[in-house]
């Protein structure tokens, strides 16, 4: 039973929750927003600090013999394979009278093809008239060669067709030789003979007139392919916009910056395994969320936001107090990455406490945080966690400490023997979120519940755990109270039961909840 229900857990888990990455994500607004704009502020410095060297252009409309309707653009894509060659720009740069090396040179332009016979070339040069001049050489050399090659070509054709047409002239002469050797009186077979010789004779002299007209066309060359391949758009300067070149590079910077952002966000996210989402850190917690505190916006806020802040204080005030008075025993307030947040939360609660008695605030906290706090006069009394034993007999107390990494666990017990946990969502990992719950566990603290300070605006998972007494809310767990500071009951704090006066009768002790060392234990 135990493995199955392991199994189903562990399948229902997602391996990487999506949900809780996003909600990670967009609480690193900061980051990914930033590295977007340095982005964007990088790309417009690069515009202004590296402008585009001077440039020209220039095209050029090729023609070929063997150029076809549906032609994929294989004999364009060739020659701008042969522009981009050493011998078209050594010849560019010869006809300049420049001593640039050639391989440096193919650096500097680049051919485009617009169609399959136009093909655009592009060079930058240290100055727009040596731009232009180098781009209408490139021009020139690469209609030269394409020419020579389209003459070469026709020479050739014109050899192989003059080689047939000596090979059919030499058999042509031994035919007439046959013939000739022939006489009037030959019997019928060699008449048969000579009319045959005869015929081939003629069918000779026809291809041989065929290769030489095809020879003749042949070392012409193709007039059409020659006279076509020419400059249609003559060498010119291309003055670029210095504006829209920023703003191109400004916004490909922003959006490479943004996308790394995201990248690091998420991995870093992915990496650090911070819960983010009130279930998660309920269940790593092993105790509900009961009540939530927005954080304070940098910027001032305005008059209704003032008022939601204000109004969500005072019913996190009247529900801690409430659990304050409704407790046999002192009561703690244990912060996990919001000091300061909870030494406001333990001032507001000291002063609704104060009108039913004297609260002493025992600052457990590193920093000494909550005694620097600026306090109203009047106000309750603070003292440091080395005087708690001094705390005034009659009253309330009320402990503040952390549960931050360094913490002395040992010294909790003396602020409260049930605590409510005040924690920054995104701020602890799942490990040592799943540490302060064991070591409260160990130390037989009772956690009544979580306070989640900032979370997240869109999170709509429920907080409230539902899986078993030892993980539910553990406020009606009463252990004996004990004395502040040294662990026994005191006789002198009653404690009251929430709506009736009746004293409180000492519970035998239950012991403490154990705490999952893992997710797949939990399960």
């Amino acid at each position: 039973m135990t493995t199955s229900t392991t199994a189903e857990s562990s399948a229902a888990t997602p391996l990487l929750d999506l949900q809780a990455l996003l909600v990670a994500v967009r609480r690193r607004h900061r980051l990914w927003s930033v590295m977007a704009l340095v982005g964007l502020l990088a790309g417009a410095a690069l515009a202004v600090l590296f402008p585009p060297p001077p440039s020209a252009m220039t095209k050029v409309l090729v023609a070929h013999r063997e150029d076809q309707p549906n032609d994929s653009g294989t004999l364009i894509r060739t020659d701008i394979a042969l522009l981009g060659t050493t011998r078209i720009a050594g010849m560019a740069l010869k006809s300049l009278k420049s001593a640039d090396d050639p391989e440096d040179f193919l650096q500097e332009y680049r051919g485009t093809g617009l169609t399959n016979n136009l093909m655009q070339i592009d060079v930058t040069a240290g100055t727009e008239a040596e731009a232009v001049a180098r781009a209408g050489a490139l021009a020139d050399a690469f209609i030269a060669d394409h020419v020579r090659r389209m003459w070469e070509s026709a020479r050739a054709e014109a050899k192989s067709l003059l080689d047939q047409r000596d090979r059919m002239r030499a058999e042509l002469t031994r035919v007439n030789k046959e013939i000739g050797k022939g006489t009037p009186e030959s019997d019928p077979k060699e008449s048969a003979s000579t009319e045959s010789l005869f015929a081939r004779r003629a069918e000779l002299n026809s291809r041989i007139a065929e290769f030489d007209q095809r020879a003749a066309e042949a070392s012409t060359g193709t007039p059409q392919v020659i006279a076509g391949t020419q400059i249609v758009d003559a060498p010119r300067a291309v003055r670029g916009s210095l504006p829209r070149t920023a703003v191109t590079n400004a916004a490909i910077g922003l959006v490479l910056g943004l996308v790394l952002g995201l990248a690091v966000a998420a991995i870093g996210t992915a990496v650090a395994d911070r819960p983010v989402l009130r279930r998660e850190i309920a269940a790593n917690l092993g105790a509900s969320v009961i009540a939530e505190l927005r954080r304070s916006p940098h910027r001032s806020p305005g008059l209704w936001q003032r008022g939601c802040t204000r109004a969500a204080r005072e019913r996190l005030t009247t529900t801690l107090a409430r659990t304050v008075r409704g407790s046999a025993e002192p009561v703690s307030l244990l912060e996990l990455g919001c000091a300061r947040g909870a030494s406001v939360i333990a001032l507001n609660v000291a002063g609704a406490l104060a009108a039913e008695g004297p609260v002493t605030v025992i600052d457990g906290l590193p920093g000494r945080e909550l005694t620097r706090t600026r306090r109203e006069p009047g106000g309750p009394a603070v003292i440091t966690g080395d005087h708690a034993a001094t705390a005034p007999a009659q009253g309330r107390t009320l402990g503040v400490g952390s549960v931050a990494p360094g913490t002395a666990w040992t010294d909790l017990q003396y602020l409260g023997g049930r605590t409510v946990l005040v924690v920054r969502a995104g701020h602890g990992s799942a490990a040592w979120l799943h540490t302060v719950a064991r070591q409260l566990a160990e130390q037989r603290i009772a956690v009544i519940g979580v306070v989640l300070i900032d979370p997240d605006p869109g999170d709509r998972t429920d907080g409230t755990l539902w899986d078993g007494l030892h993980t539910a809310l553990r406020a009606p767990h009463e252990r004996p109270a004990r004395q502040h500071g040294a662990g026994q009951p005191r006789a002198d704090r009653p404690a009251r039961q929430h709506g009736t006066s009746q004293l409180r009768t000492e519970r035998p002790s239950i012991p403490a909840a154990l705490v999952p060392d893992s997710d797949q234990e939990a399960r």
